[in-house]
């Protein structure tokens, strides 16, 4: 389906219409989705359902990567009716997305509690067999999915857990109740509406002109260091949060920094990651590591950051006890973040 949009011309005396794009189709179409809830409902006659339990996500394997299978309305109502559930229960799905086709999907989690149905959750192990799949963890499974799941799975990870956690009203304590689409909830007694939100995350890759700074936590797999992140508070911007977290986490002043991208990130509830790269003055490099907050900081050499990021498969414990160096893969803002620091290194050392 296509919108248009009349431009008078002045030359000729009739209307020319421009097609609007794809994009913006698309988006206008997710925008009505989400305000018209008959427009929501007759959008999952068509759709296609993600299903999830207990907020992880269905997956098939295939080649060594995860897949993520489709569920059709009819599908999904067969499988509710196998396990004794009404079909109602499908009320409880998130729109996450539309292909550019307007096939709307959807999410649906059979795990969580549910106003719908007898027993709080279907039982794993059978919805399993049943599915000819598994429930994994998103964290687990992240990385070996192609981008596009990745990120309608995050979204709709992100989405489930929020909805889960805000049924009643901050205010009056009620039941709060959500639209077709799930992009909003409201509370019938006093129609205070709220709308999904996340929380925005600094993450910063610190240079002193010829080194990075990584660092790493207790949490992180052994060898991996990252850039430095951390969440903004109540009244900071992104350039105050980017200097506090420097000075807290390592003990460093930054002189100058750059916004580099952005990324959702849906642990550990929904995050906004804001991506910059922030310099220090060349005499001062000290690292003094809050060990509160990281388990160790270090500088690392161009070669060391580039041969790293050329690093794959698994990072197993070596001979000596060690484990080798190694990076945040590429689905990580985290690894954009530092491969554009050695591209720009690598660039800057060419031969003009």
């Amino acid at each position: 389906m296509f919108l248009y949009c009349g431009i008078a011309c002045r030359r000729k005396f009739f209307w020319c219409y421009r097609p609007l794009s794809t994009y913006v189709t698309k988006t206008r179409y997710l925008f009505e989705l989400k305000e018209d809830d008959d427009a929501c409902k007759k959008a999952q006659q068509t759709g296609a359902f993600y299903l999830f339990h207990g907020l992880a996500p269905l997956l098939q394997t295939s080649a060594h990567q995860y897949l993520a299978p489709r569920h059709s309305l009819l599908e999904l109502e067969r499988l509710l009716g196998k396990f004794g559930q009404d079909a109602q229960r499908i009320e409880d799905s998130v729109l996450i997305g539309c292909s550019e086709q307007q096939e709307a999907w959807f999410a649906l989690d059979l795990g969580l509690d549910s106003s719908f149905s007898i027993s709080a959750s279907l039982h794993k192990p059978e919805m399993e067999t049943e599915l000819k799949g598994s429930f994994i963890e998103l964290r687990k499974a992240l990385f070996q999915l192609n981008a596009r799941d990745a990120s309608m799975l995050s979204t709709a990870q992100a989405l489930l857990r929020w909805h889960d956690a805000h049924q009643f009203c901050s205010r009056s304590g009620q039941p709060t109740k959500k639209n077709v689409a799930g992009s909003k909830r409201v509370c019938p007694s006093n129609n205070i509406i709220y709308y999904p939100q996340m929380v925005p995350v600094v993450i910063t890759l610190v240079s002193d002109g010829t080194r990075c700074l990584l660092a790493r936590q207790s949490s992180f797999p052994k060898g991996m260091y990252s850039a430095l992140a951390g969440f903004c508070d109540i009244g900071e911007s992104v350039e105050e949060t980017i200097r506090r977290e420097v000075a807290e986490e390592v003990g460093l002043e930054v002189e100058s920094l750059q916004y580099c991208a952005s990324q959702h990130w849906p642990f550990p509830s929904g995050s906004l990651m804001i991506a910059c790269h922030a310099t220090v003055k060349p005499g001062q490099t000290e690292i003094q590591v809050n060990l509160r907050e990281l388990e160790t900081a270090a500088w690392f050499s161009h070669d060391e950051v580039a041969t790293a990021l050329k690093r794959k498969g698994s990072y197993t414990q070596q001979q000596n006890g060690t484990f080798p160096f190694w990076l945040p893969p590429k689905l990580a803002i985290s690894h954009q973040l530092i491969k554009e620091w050695v591209e720009k290194q690598t660039c800057s050392s060419l031969p003009a």
